[in-house]
């Protein structure tokens, strides 16, 4: 597509309970059955990601995804449901724009239906599409009592004049009016004079066994800009970068590459700017980027990102409330001496807190990360075998 580097671009999440409905709307939406942790190339280059996208298009003043005037180009973020991953959803939500909070109409509000609004709510995702799917399976009298639950739900929240679009993903229904709504959403001022913060998701190596040393692609980087600009032929660095052993000890080496290539979804483009997925092919070994070897790293312009640490102090706020538990307990303050699970945009590490006065902590980290000063971090603490979101901290 030749305007595919200026078309408009949207990132948001897809969140909800598990098994509500989210991977067969995606499927509806944009002809790709995705899922968070199993996911492919496509054509040698496409990355997933866990992720999925598509175009709206205009035909005849008629807004569709497969023919017209190409619109917007939309990427999906599927923010998985399950309560195990729930720490990892409130970093994602740094990297969307809006998000479409799915919710069963034969099941109605779960735990980590609350769970999710609380953490879209965290971080001001004020933009949210609530989709009350699998509308086939209950009466219309279910359907409406379901529905005054949901607004009961959002009351008093950031989602509470969100559209609610009844919907049967299974039977292709009102797929249409959830276009229209994603249309609808405002594009978010970007920050494009920042130097760049690529967030890494995934990394590959998208060469098949056998193929010829001349033909080989470079390792690939699957993720988002958060911010600034990137473009083939950029140098750019990665931290924390690579783990090595040496003396018995973890260390971790910062990689250096260069662009090669960069696409937005399956189109090439020579300029990355925020608002959607990408994939940037490298000069590197694919050896390095092979199963997911750099995922949880950042990638900046060479010698633009902070030393990475072990240390870190933040500022935190927690829930009033453990959502996702089969009974809702009050949030206890962090005390000294506990682990806590950190999320840092696609990185996961472990804090064993050392210091905590008021509302701030000090926390010696298991694994190293590459500090931004506000950066936001999600929280969670084990509870009875399983980690729970509890709040979140601001890096100071």
């Amino acid at each position: 597509m030749e305007n595919m580097q200026d078309l408009e671009s949207i990132n948001i999440g897809i969140v909800g309970h598990v098994e509500h409905g989210k991977t067969t709307i995606l499927q509806r939406l944009t002809g790709k059955l995705t899922t968070m942790h199993s996911e492919e190339l496509k054509r040698g280059m496409t990355i997933k990601l866990g992720y999925a996208d598509f175009i709206i298009h205009e035909k005849d003043g008629k807004l569709g995804v497969k023919e017209g005037k190409p619109l917007r180009y939309v990427s999906f973020i599927d923010n998985p449901g399950h309560e195990m991953l729930m720490a990892t959803m409130l970093s994602g939500a740094a990297l969307i724009d809006a998000a479409i909070l799915v919710i069963a109409a034969n099941e109605g509000i779960k735990p980590q239906t609350r769970e999710h609004l609380t953490a879209l709510q965290a971080k001001n995702i004020s933009q949210i599409v609530i989709i009350q799917n699998k509308i086939d399976l209950v009466t219309k009298e279910q359907a409406l009592k379901n529905y005054r639950e949901i607004k009961e739900f959002v009351k008093g929240t950031l989602a509470e004049n969100s559209p609610i679009i009844p919907c049967s993903a299974q039977q292709n229904v009102n797929i249409d009016k959830i276009i229209e709504a994603i249309y609808s959403l405002k594009i978010p001022k970007r920050d494009l004079e920042s130097k760049p913060l690529f967030i890494i998701a995934r990394s590959f190596d998208i060469n098949r066994p056998g193929t010829q040393i001349e033909k080989l692609k470079g390792g690939v980087l699957g993720g988002a800009l958060k911010k600034g600009r990137l473009k083939i032929g950029d140098e750019i660095e990665i931290k924390p970068g690579l783990i090595l052993k040496k003396e018995n000890q973890t260390v971790y080496k910062t990689v250096k590459t260069r662009i090669l290539a960069l696409y937005k979804g399956k189109y090439p483009i020579k300029e990355a700017t925020p608002g959607c997925s990408l994939a940037i092919e490298t000069e590197l070994d694919p050896i390095l980027t092979k199963a997911d070897n750099l995922s949880g790293c950042v990638a900046s312009l060479a010698n633009e990102l902070p030393e990475i640490t072990n240390k870190i102090k933040l500022k935190f706020k927690l829930f009033d409330k453990i959502y996702g538990a089969k009974e809702e307990k009050k949030v206890e303050n962090i005390k000294n001496a506990e682990n806590l699970l950190l999320s840092a945009n696609t990185s996961i590490t472990v804090g064993f807190v050392t210091k905590v006065a008021g509302n701030e902590a000090e926390l010696n980290l298991k694994i190293p990360v590459v500090p931004f000063k506000a950066e936001t971090l999600g929280i969670a603490r084990n509870i009875q075998g399983h980690w729970r979101l509890i709040g979140w901290g601001e890096l100071i």
